[in-house]
């Protein structure tokens, strides 16, 4: 069972927010589905908590029972002092801001649930896992506990046409965005795509993590498919072995078609591993050797090789973990 709950909060009597509901909301249709419309999450959108109690709760209840992933999302204000950071709620007062950051980590550590996910978009929202919001005799990330947040503990978070800046990447990063050749989108992958796309003068978000596995959050249609990299260990016998190429892999290559060809031709068993090979490429797995399009690889009966990442997957395969 995979659950996730989902807060957003603009209604502040000081300082009103606009997107961060529109934040909540957008990732609960991405989250609820995968791309082929398998169910995926279930998701529970609670907009607008009025009480730092009640948000308290709800993340108890997220984070409760043995589930296989637990995700609490939040987008908001956030606030931290010198005894740690907040999840402001819109009761707030100068001596209780919310749900500390360190409760909010103490529920995911102590949680059975397999996967604790923690995505936070609000100011400050890096100090999560700090020594300094934790206290000294306590774990700062449990085992199985993985913490995404919009900025580090120093920085603000920006809002852009209706998004917060850190969820606007978050949510093209789940269409697909972030997803590995096999179609799976990982919050490493996320962490990755959304760190690249934020500049270094911009707000800087921060991954934490205690996991031996990274699980993915949404699946989308693989860019290659899986039978094709399933066979990349048919094609290189291993991770070093270069595939011999020659014009009978071009299927251009033929007396029917009216244009210079040379022997051998085209062969249609040849042809068919050709266009394998050619959609390895395509996604990074498979680079010519000696010149620059796998076409003129095998018009001059060059070779192919595995990239540093093909070898990866090749590995993945050999090992059937794929």
């Amino acid at each position: 069972m995979r659950k996730a709950l989902l807060v957003g909060i603009d209604e502040y009597l000081q300082s009103p927010l606009h997107g961060c509901c529109n934040d909540a909301e957008a990732i609960k249709k991405l989250l609820s589905k995968n791309e082929n419309e398998t169910p995926n999450f279930s998701v529970k959108l609670e907009n607008n908590v009025k009480t730092k109690s009640r948000l308290k709760q709800l993340i108890k209840e997220c984070f409760s029972g043995d589930a296989d992933v637990a995700l609490f999302y939040y987008s908001g204000h956030g606030y931290v002092d010198s005894t740690g950071g907040y999840l402001v709620t819109p009761d707030f007062s100068e001596e209780d801001y919310g749900v500390s950051l360190q409760d909010v980590l103490t529920i995911a550590n102590e949680s059975n649930c397999k996967d604790k996910i923690v995505i936070l978009d609000s100011c400050y929202s890096g100090a999560l896992g700090n020594v300094a919001v934790m206290g000294q005799n306590t774990s700062i990330i449990g085992e199985g506990v993985t913490i995404l947040t919009a900025s580090r503990s120093s920085e603000t978070s920006m809002e852009i046409n209706g998004h917060g800046v850190f969820t606007a990447l978050l949510l093209e990063a789940l269409k697909g965005g972030a997803a590995d050749v096999t179609g799976h989108i990982s919050l490493g992958g996320i962490y990755a795509y959304i760190d690249k796309a934020l500049g270094p003068w911009e707000q800087r978000p921060v991954f934490k993590t205690n996991v031996t596995r990274f699980t993915s959050l949404r699946d989308v249609v693989p860019q290659v498919d899986m039978e094709i990299i399933r066979r990349i260990c048919k094609y290189f016998e291993t991770e070093e072995t270069n595939y011999q190429l020659d014009p009978s892999y071009e299927p251009t290559n033929s007396p029917e078609d009216n244009h210079q060809i040379t022997e051998p031709y085209a062969r249609k068993e040849n042809t068919e591993i050709f266009a394998d090979l050619q959609k390895l490429e395509g996604v990074g797995l498979v680079t010519p050797v000696g010149t620059e399009h796998m076409y003129f690889a095998a018009m001059e009966s060059k070779k192919c090789k595995l990239t540093s990442i093909g070898k990866q997957y090749w590995r993945l395969v050999n090992n059937e973990l794929i």
